[in-house]
């Protein structure tokens, strides 16, 4: 099945690129590079939209980024994928924020039977207010619960650099950060991939 033209257009990209997901949890054998369901009508939301970032990235070295990657993130979660995709080592993002939480259980819902054998690693800020600290707590434990080894830390990280520095130089396979973080996200990666300063085995999930 090729990805429906509605989301082609929305995203600027090259059908080649992009592969969708409907179902609302992720199986065993999840392949990021091969579309999910061929019968799909063209007017079903899919639960996630993949983009092979090694791909997009060369495509956008001759074209103008997308609006879409760039200012106008969309409500469906995306997965920009390495060729060595894994979910070993997850690295989550917890700002404080209820949004925030609804993004990992997004997550957690769609890649739960994947990540029962993962490592997970919890970011969060040195402070949290006191109303929100049960919720952090909360998603602890709903990240260990659902994952084999799962370690926390407080950093004060404000920008998508210090996630995607603190990612490589700890191994992690996947970040898994808000949408809010994609402008500068595109734009990093973009000079990473230009000057030749790239990890082959860093995929990124974003989602609002």
């Amino acid at each position: 099945m090729e990805t429906k033209n509605i989301h082609f257009n929305r995203f600027q990209l090259p059908p080649q690129i992009l592969k969708e997901f409907h179902s609302k949890s992720l199986s065993s054998g999840f392949d990021p590079s091969v579309n999910s369901n061929p019968h799909s009508s063209i007017y079903d939301s899919p639960s996630l939209i993949t983009v092979n970032l090694n791909l997009v990235l060369k495509w956008l070295l001759d074209h103008p980024i997308p609006r879409e990657l760039e200012k106008d993130p969309c409500s469906v979660p995306v997965l920009l994928y390495v060729p060595n995709f894994s979910l070993d080592h997850v690295l989550f993002f917890y700002d404080g924020s209820s949004s925030s939480v609804t993004l990992i259980d997004q997550f957690l819902k769609l890649f739960g039977q994947l990540i029962s054998q993962s490592k997970a690693t919890i970011i969060s800020p040195s402070f949290i207010p006191k109303s929100r600290q049960k919720e952090e707590e909360e998603v602890i434990q709903k990240i260990s619960a659902a994952t084999h080894e799962t370690s926390f830390i407080k950093l004060n990280f404000s920008k998508v650099g210090d996630f995607w520095s603190y990612a490589v130089h700890h191994n992690c396979n996947l970040l898994v950060i808000s949408k809010l973080y994609q402008s500068d996200l595109s734009k990093i990666l973009f000079n990473f991939y230009n000057q030749g300063v790239w990890d082959e085995n860093l995929s990124f999930y974003l989602s609002l």
